[in-house]
């Protein structure tokens, strides 16, 4: 497990403070420390690949989804935006909302090094919200294509969340596109949905749209404040990101523990999707595992305390670690 040091405890909420206050060349640093430090201890725990990163990755993403419902101004939280994707077949309309959670899960599951593909960015777009367009997407891939290249961290962090407001993409996109090149940039083999769940991420579009007349002092202030926060908010959802990973490698290690005693047949299978996912159904499609057979099995997992029931429901539950 990996343990924050103290300092940097201290020096994420110092970071947060840091970015509300004027602009000076030693606050970034200070900041832009504060968020490396905290990026390279959550990089300890990604490189580890423990088997219930994907669970890990997915709980972040539910996360993620959440915050970016309550942005666009929607009701739903975690147990519905859960329960939108859970309890639907493949195939099936799952709302605005539910379309979110399915973009976040979409950065979480597949392999980084495929996240920017133009397909997979019109894809994501779409889940979004927005219309398609061939000529923004192929833009869009390229402007990212050429920050991945030739930019330092704190240019791909700023100039991902541009290059989204500059096409007409809200927050939420800046944030998946900025944690998928995280993931890149890092040699990650999953990106982690780490953005998505900070509320203030940077400026407003209108701070990145003066007119000419502005002095070149001011628009040097502006992307300051700019990097500062999101600086900020990388740090803080790396920091969260660590915790979570602590609670779920208990988790994960009580349902190991346990995973010897289970007679019934499938129940490997079913140990691992519970490590890959943020939650199951008992209509799940197990392969050797019936309907009836998967509830007695989660039953029983409940009460060994290897599980837990996460909808709160008698019916249509949901379980996970």
């Amino acid at each position: 497990m990996v343990t924050v040091p103290t300092w940097l405890r201290r020096a994420v909420p110092d970071a947060q403070s840091l970015a509300g206050k004027g602009v000076g060349l030693n606050a970034l640093e200070d900041v832009a420390l504060a968020a490396g430090a905290a990026i390279g201890a959550l990089d300890a725990v990604v490189r580890r690949q423990e088997r219930w990163a994907g669970a890990w990755r997915q709980r972040l993403a539910l996360a993620a989804a959440a915050a970016t419902a309550r942005q666009a101004g929607r009701v739903e939280d975690e147990s519905a935006l859960r329960d939108a994707v859970l309890l639907t077949r493949p195939g099936d309309n799952v709302g605005p909302a539910g379309r979110m959670l399915v973009a976040w899960r979409r950065l979480a599951a597949r392999p980084a090094e495929d996240l920017l593909t133009e397909k997979n960015l019109a894809a994501v777009l779409e889940e979004f919200g927005y219309g398609q367009n061939d000529e923004v997407v192929s833009d869009l891939a390229d402007e990212l294509r050429q920050l991945a290249a030739g930019a330092g961290m704190v240019a791909i962090l700023t100039g991902t969340f541009m290059a989204a407001e500059r096409h007409g993409f809200g927050r939420a996109v800046g944030a998946w596109l900025a944690d998928a090149l995280l993931a890149q940039r890092s040699g990650w083999a999953h990106a982690m949905p780490l953005l998505g769940a900070e509320v203030a991420l940077g400026s407003s579009p209108g701070r990145i749209r003066r007119s000419t007349t502005v002095t070149a002092a001011a628009s040097i202030e502006d992307e300051a404040d700019r990097a500062k926060s999101l600086l900020a908010a990388q740090a803080r959802a790396a920091l969260r990101a660590i915790d979570l990973s602590a609670e779920l490698g208990r988790r994960a290690d009580r349902l190991l523990a346990v995973a010897p005693k289970l007679r019934a047949k499938a129940a490997d299978a079913v140990v691992e999707k519970l490590l890959s996912d943020d939650g199951l159904v008992a209509s799940q499609e197990i392969a050797g595992m019936s309907d009836r057979g998967l509830r007695r099995l989660f039953d029983r997992l409940v009460d060994l305390g290897a599980v837990r029931e996460l909808s709160g429901r008698p019916t249509f539950r949901i379980y996970g670690l």
